[in-house]
């Protein structure tokens, strides 16, 4: 029993470790994603017909580029027109 402990312990702390290498190291980022239309667009067209090939990674930054592209930065002030709408 004492010795049992000790090498769960151990082996609890060996499969705790770090990856090797991010797979996520020679993505794009979202600003670069953001910045390119073209190829923004050619990668959500790719993560819809082929998103386990590409990755949820690459997938989910193409998405966050693409909500950063039609929401702008997010300063922009809601100002309600001076009418209200007549129906």
């Amino acid at each position: 029993m004492k010795r049992i402990i000790p090498l769960l312990l151990l082996a609890a702390l060996t499969a705790c470790g770090q990856s090797d290498t991010p797979k996520s190291a020679n993505l794009p980022t979202v600003d670069e994603l953001a910045a390119d239309p073209a190829r923004l667009k050619e990668l959500r067209q790719q993560c819809k017909t082929d998103r386990a090939n590409l990755g949820d990674v690459l997938c989910n930054r193409v998405a966050e580029a693409t909500r950063k592209r039609f929401y702008g930065d997010g300063k922009t002030p809601y100002t309600p027109s001076e009418t209200s709408p007549k129906f």
